[in-house]
């Protein structure tokens, strides 16, 4: 009868568990990587070009984000964070580890962000776009090429 529970447990979190998760991404690279590794990688994928201040404000975008989901869900969630869109997580770390700022970004991703770059926003995009979502938010500031609104 135990097993059968833990059977049944077990399914229903990996049900939910991949639900959270890219369609395109398997569960067992999810579960392989630490959570600042997830962050980490983003920072990297998302703003490396921008400096310590653009990975910052990317980190506050993800905090924000996650008031309601976990960080590592805000990060991976589908067509969110253009970097993870069709790259298994997995490739998107060793891609980032290689980065010469992989160990500030690390850093920066290991805790709950200090600043107030962005003034709690929750969305940008480059300064080379002009996404239709962007006109129905409020502009908060622009950092180097990222344009940060809530």
């Amino acid at each position: 009868m135990q097993n059968k529970i833990h059977s049944l447990l077990l399914r229903k979190l990996i049900f939910f568990g991949a639900a959270l998760l890219p369609l395109a991404l398997p569960a067992q690279d999810f579960v392989s990587h630490s959570r600042a590794d997830i962050i980490a990688a983003t920072l990297i994928l998302e703003a490396a070009g921008e400096g310590r201040v653009g990975m910052e404000a990317v980190r506050e975008v993800i905090a924000n984000r996650a008031k309601k989901e976990t960080e590592i869900a805000v990060c991976l969630a589908p067509k969110q964070f253009s970097c993870w869109n069709g790259m298994p997580i997995h490739k998107g770390i060793d891609k980032a580890r290689k980065d010469p700022q992989w160990s500030l970004a690390h850093k920066i991703a290991s805790s709950k962000p200090t600043t107030n770059h962005t003034r709690g926003a929750t969305h940008y995009h480059t300064t080379k776009v002009s996404p239709y979502w962007a006109k129905k938010l409020q502009k908060i500031t622009t950092i180097k090429n990222h344009i940060f609104y809530k």
